[in-house]
C-alpha cells in the first residue's frame, strides 16, 4: 500500500496517509543507500501521536480516559470515497478499501466531522436532555 512514491518531487518528503482521526501520518522519500550510496532506496518515516487525553467514546466526555491504541496500516490507509474507474469501455463507481463497512476507529476529533454529546441543560428549574455540538466549526455553517 505504501510503496508508491511521486516522481517529480526532488529531496522532498511525500505524504502517504495523514489519518487526523488516529493522527497518524507517514511519509517517504528517496534516501542514498549506506551499503551503496550510488543507489537510492524509499525511505518511509511513520509519525503516530498519542493524544493521552483520549476518551474511551470521544462523543462522551465524561467517559473513561483511553488507555490502548491500536494502529493498523489497512485502517489507516483506506479510502472509502468512490472513484469512477473504466472497465471495458465502460465507467464504474469503485472504492479503494475492502473496510469501509466496519466504522472508523478515532482517537480524537477529526475537525472534519460533527460530533455531538447529548448533555443536561438544566433552565427555570427545569431539566432537559439537549444535543451539544463538540466540534462546533464542523457542525454548523458559516
Amino acid at each position: 500500500v505504501l510503496a508508491g512514491y511521486p516522481w517529480d518531487s526532488e529531496d522532498k518528503e511525500a505524504v502517504l496517509v495523514n489519518n487526523k482521526c488516529q493522527c497518524v501520518t507517514v511519509t517517504s522519500k528517496l534516501v542514498p543507500s549506506k551499503e551503496n550510496p550510488e543507489e537510492e532506496v524509499l525511505e518511509r518515516n511513520i509519525r503516530i501521536l498519542v493524544p493521552l487525553t483520549a476518551r474511551e467514546n470521544i462523543s462522551d466526555p465524561l467517559s473513561p480516559l483511553r488507555t490502548t491504541f491500536v494502529y493498523r496500516m489497512t485502517e489507516l490507509c483506506r479510502k472509502c470515497d468512490p472513484v469512477e474507474i473504466e472497465l471495458g469501455g465502460e465507467i464504474h463507481q469503485a472504492q479503494q478499501s475492502t473496510f469501509c463497512d466496519e466504522p472508523e476507529t478515532c482517537y480524537t476529533y477529526n475537525r472534519d466531522k460533527c460530533y455531538t454529546s447529548t448533555l443536561p441543560f438544566r433552565y427555570k428549574g427545569e431539566t432537559r436532555s439537549i444535543q451539544a455540538a463538540l466540534t462546533p466549526a464542523s457542525c454548523y455553517a458559516d
